[in-house]
């Protein structure tokens, strides 16, 4: 997954995507859930210390830059568990 900056407001919200050198201003509030990490996939056990068993995703609509006429663009990103940084999950990873 290729990892990308989240730039917010004072408040906290998500304003930028910073991906690839590039500013991606949002265009409506995101969505977020949390989905459950399936560790027994690769495990057969919960590794020890890992305390965290969801990781935290955000739907964003972006549109490039400042320009209200650039196509929107819908990603998800996820939350890197191991820095606290997020990456670029599913096609969008490929398109835009």
């Amino acid at each position: 997954m290729e990892h990308v900056y989240i730039r917010t407001t004072a408040q906290g919200e998500p304003a930028v995507v910073v991906r690839g050198g590039r500013e991606w201003q949002l265009a409506v509030e995101p969505v977020r859930w949390f989905e459950r990490i399936p560790w027994w996939e690769e495990r057969r056990r919960m590794p020890r210390g890992a305390g965290r068993v969801d990781i935290e995703v955000l739907q964003v609509q972006v549109r490039l830059g400042n320009n209200v006429r650039s196509a929107l663009a819908t990603w998800e990103l996820v939350r890197d568990g191991s820095g606290g940084g997020w990456c670029l999950r599913g096609e969008g990873a490929v398109a835009a």
